[in-house]
């Protein structure tokens, strides 16, 4: 199944919303509550089950706020989950040659931290743009840092993958990455089983493409909205077209949102067309101003990317009912939260 993948570029003048239509995902096999499920099982033993915290702070009494802060996980950030759950779902003679990865940052930390959790080695391709507390966190970690050109990382990796013979293990694209980002859906909906809406921010699709799977399985009557930057627009436009569109990596480095630069994989893209009911965009100082309200109000540090569910709500685009913003991570450069904060 060949994913249709166009140069339409940026798309003006489309507003903050993007009502997604569900369309046919073909044969093409999507992560179910099951297989979230047997990941929690898996991972249970190297990831934090992060709380749901009331924000009575948010002060709205017909949107009712948690958050889920993902950001208290051991590496600052939710791709712990896939990664724990992807590696350790490996045959132990296949995991023992090493693993590869590819990520402006979080995913890389988590790949590094569980390498280092299962004593194998752990070779990371990063962008030479990324952060460089990210960057550093990841060596950190015990990892070896390739660092590449914007628009490189997969190429790369795959040459690592030849030189090395370890395993790539995708930051999005992969049944077992997204049903153990959607370990959070399931902690949500037990906690919070009345919850009627979910934000999410969505970049390569796999957080929310987990999130959502076990939202609509254990919640059916919840919404679940993802959230992007308006300057990485993609996914909204590709569900508004019913097809994948193709945004440059200029245009999308362009967002202060380090981690939601990425595009929807062929397998993300269809799981998105099914579990999300409606795309919100968020401008740059909507962002920022969420990552500052998260500082001051909730005493949690969000990164930019983990902020945007946050930026959302505040639009006031949320329809009325009890609202979980995820906290995806709050690895942020220390000299990018003081320039938000001085404001």
């Amino acid at each position: 199944m060949t994913a249709e993948v166009t140069s339409d570029g940026p798309a003006g003048g489309s507003g903050k919303r993007a009502g997604p239509a569900v369309h046919d995902t073909g044969a093409m096999d999507l992560v179910t509550i099951d297989d979230i499920e047997q990941a929690a099982m898996r991972i249970r033993a190297h990831v934090l089950r992060t709380p749901l915290v009331p924000a009575p702070w948010a002060g709205d009494d017909d949107r009712p706020l948690w958050v889920k802060p993902e950001s208290l996980q051991s590496i600052g950030a939710f791709k712990v989950r896939g990664a724990f759950n992807a590696i350790g779902h490996l045959d132990e003679s296949v995991r023992a040659r090493g693993v590869v990865a590819y990520s402006s940052g979080n995913h890389a930390q988590a790949v590094a931290y569980a390498a280092k959790v299962f004593g194998i080695p752990a070779h990371i391709v990063m962008p030479e743009e990324t952060p460089a507390v990210k960057v550093d966190a990841t060596r950190g970690h015990g990892a070896r840092v390739v660092l590449c050109g914007a628009g490189e990382r997969e190429r790369v990796a795959a040459e690592v993958v030849d030189q090395t013979g370890a395993v790539l293990v995708p930051p999005f694209d992969h049944p077992d990455i997204i049903a153990g980002q959607g370990t959070i859906g399931l902690e949500i909906a037990q906690n919070l089983p009345t919850v009627e809406t979910v934000l999410v921010p969505v970049s390569g699709g796999g957080l929310a493409s987990g999130i959502g799977v076990a939202i609509k399985a254990l919640c059916p009557n919840a919404r679940v909205i993802g959230v992007e930057p308006e300057l990485a627009a993609d996914t909204a436009q590709s569900l508004r077209e019913g097809r994948r569109v193709d945004w440059s990596i200029q245009d999308r480095n362009r967002t202060i949102a380090d981690g939601l630069r990425s595009q929807p994989s062929e397998l993300t893209f269809a799981h998105l067309q099914t579990v999300l009911d409606d795309m919100i965009t968020v401008s740059e100082d909507e962002i920022r101003s969420a990552v500052a309200e998260y500082v001051y109000r909730a005493h949690l540090v969000a990164e930019p990317s983990g902020a945007v569910p946050l930026a959302a709500y505040r639009t006031g685009a949320i329809p009325p009912g009890r609202t979980v913003v995820v906290l995806s991570g709050g690895n942020v450069e220390p000299a990018l939260l003081r320039e938000i904060l001085s404001v």
